[in-house]
């Protein structure tokens, strides 16, 4: 078809690139057909985008201008080719297309249509091809239907057990429900990977379970139904859990999309519902179970109670700035930042007392260790001074990764997310907040002010140390460390001041490598008088506090307490870059969905 089209251009060229005379015949007679209108080139100005090939819109090349005289790959048109050959006014004629440069285009021209003649070819070869798949498909589908499957009432019963129980049922038969969490199809079986939320079990399909129309729409995350018989795994071959279940039966409970909806297409930060189905955040989220029990085990331990104080309130505990603020039935109110202060009530009557509470701050921190909404671990402890607290915090935090440690489950999990761990060992640093500052100085970690504008300077007592700053300086030191005695005009008008030296306080921030700050506390003010202070200090009205001033006025006791931040004791714990990555959903500025 190529050779026929090249004979055709070769009979015509010729009379292209010849001087028409526009309007006549040969025999230089007059036609009563009009002349067939030239195409135009203008090499300097034209334009193949814009142009149209007439004289005053003409094209830039000569390609595609005999594109224009033969559109189609069968088309001949006898449309003389004109070329601009100068641009001034006086000298300005349009003069027919050169041999060579007629030669070099109809070259280009042999390539383009070869070109799209292949295209052609090959859209018809894949739509062949498609249509040939669609029909292999429609007969498949139409055998798949006939295969029923029935579960077989001579073989034993199977047992309903949960993956994550089953060493125990080994060799024999039992039933389980799951998620499809990988697919391995083979020529005459499938491996399936499924997941229950207690583990994961390799599922074998093969004989007919794999030719049902059920097999045939098996995609990960469809919801399954499977019995068979619990085998250990052939010598030589790993599985989760040492065994493998040969199914003999099983069902499609939810089926799951496929195509663009598939699920591992789907995964981004606003997908959260779907992306826990993963195994990671599901680790974390597993780990994140354990730690909370391993608290609450080891404040039992050491008759330690749980209360659950109220997260709608009227006062702040950290300052108002950071409050989210409602109307509450006509009155101003506040979602809790703290429990802190309701813990200390609990004291006279249940002696220490801690509370697992989620709580919120509305500053627009968009840092990787700030949430909007947050779990907070709190505890309050009467008749101590501030050595029992700081021995207190370092046998919680140690005594709750031991158990982590031990969990079978938790443990691994761990050990897959941050092989490096090491519990830590006690006792932990403890660094004076003047010292810190020297160390900061010292190594050349300057303190940036809040506008970005001025420049940066050393670190100066009175400073509020930095979160990449402190961040920097425990990395450096690569231990835990009881960062106290910070300024007491940097902490809460709660903070009981040291004695002889009233400008600091009794306070420590827990700072733990790659993370920082994982737990603050403080010993508490025990006197009426300086708590009114504190409130005029920090411009607060004392009238709402009432019921906390009571605390000291009928029978006050040397007290202190502190906080751990949940998600961030998992991000030291399972080394993650953000504590966002540590909470079932997410909360942070301009994020609150789903």
């Amino acid at each position: 078809m190529l050779e026929h089209r090249k004979h055709a251009m070769d009979d015509v060229l010729p009379e292209m690139v010849e001087v028409m005379n526009v309007g006549h015949s040969a025999t230089g007679e007059r036609d009563d057909v009009p002349p067939p209108e030239p195409i135009y080139i203008d090499y300097i100005t034209g334009s193949n985008e814009t142009g149209d090939g007439s004289s005053s819109a003409p094209f830039l090349t000569s390609f595609h201008a005999i594109l224009t005289a033969f559109p189609t790959f069968d088309a001949i048109i006898d449309r003389p080719i004109l070329v601009l050959k100068s641009n001034s006014t006086e000298d300005r004629a349009w003069l027919p297309i050169s041999g060579a440069a007629m030669k070099k285009a109809r070259k280009l021209l042999d390539a383009h249509w070869k070109k799209v003649q292949k295209a052609k070819e090959s859209r018809e070869a894949a739509q062949q091809e498609m249509e040939e798949m669609t029909e292999r498909e429609r007969r498949r589908r139409e055998e798949a239907v006939k295969v029923v499957l029935e579960e077989d009432p001579t073989k034993p019963q199977a047992e309903k057990v949960k993956i994550g129980h089953l060493e125990s049922h080994r060799e024999t038969r039992v039933r389980v429900f799951g998620w499809v969490h990988r697919l391995r199809p083979q020529s005459q079986m499938t491996y399936i990977t499924l997941r229950d939320g207690s583990g994961y079990l390799q599922v074998v399909l093969k004989g007919d379970l794999v030719k049902n129309i059920d097999a045939l729409d098996l995609v990960t995350e469809c919801s399954i139904e499977v019995t068979g018989d619990l085998k250990h795994v052939p010598e030589g071959k790993t599985a989760p859990g040492g065994h493998e279940l040969i199914a003999d039966w099983w069902r499609m409970i939810g089926k799951a999309p496929t195509g663009v909806d598939a699920y591992a297409s789907l995964f981004n930060d606003h997908l959260r519902h779907l992306d826990l189905r993963a195994e990671t955040p599901a680790a974390i989220m597993k780990v994140r179970a354990t730690v909370l029990s391993a608290f609450r085990a080891v404040y039992g331990r050491h008759t330690i109670m749980e209360v659950t104080p109220p997260c709608i309130v009227q006062t702040s505990a950290e300052g108002g700035a950071s409050l989210f603020k409602f109307d509450y039935y006509g009155q101003e109110a506040y979602l809790t930042q703290s429990g802190q202060l309701y813990l200390e009530t609990c004291l006279p009557s249940l002696g220490d007392v801690f509370c697992v509470q989620e709580s919120f701050r509305a500053e627009n921190s968009h840092t990787r260790r700030h949430l909007a909404e947050y779990t907070l671990l709190e505890t309050e402890l009467a008749f101590i001074d501030f050595r029992d607290l700081l021995d207190h915090i370092e046998t919680v935090i140690c005594e709750v990764v031991d158990i982590v440690l031990a969990d079978s489950t938790a443990g691994k999990l761990v050990q897959e997310l941050n092989p490096a761990f090491q519990a830590p060992t006690r006792p932990f640093k403890r660094l004076d907040y003047k010292d810190a500052i020297s160390f900061l100085n010292e190594h050349g970690i300057m303190f940036q002010e809040d506008d970005p504008a001025l420049p940066v300077r050393p670190h100066r007592i009175g400073d509020d140390i930095a979160e990449a700053a402190e961040r920097k300086m425990t990395d450096m030191m690569g231990v835990p460390i009881f960062l106290m005695n910070f300024p007491r005009a940097l902490k809460a008008f709660y903070t009981k001041k040291i004695t002889g030296h009233e400008d600091f306080a009794e306070s420590v921030d827990l700072l733990m490598p790659n993370v920082g700050e994982i737990v603050g506390g403080s010993m508490r003010l025990t006197d009426v008088d300086e708590l009114v202070e504190g409130y005029k200090r920090d411009n607060m009205a004392d009238a709402p506090y009432y019921w906390y001033m009571d605390q000291r006025k009928y029978g006050t006791s040397e007290h202190g307490g502190y906080g751990i931040g949940v998600e961030r004791f998992l991000a030291w714990l399972l080394n993650r870059w953000t504590v966002r990555e540590c909470q079932l959903y997410g909360r942070w500025p301009g994020h609150a969905a789903p």
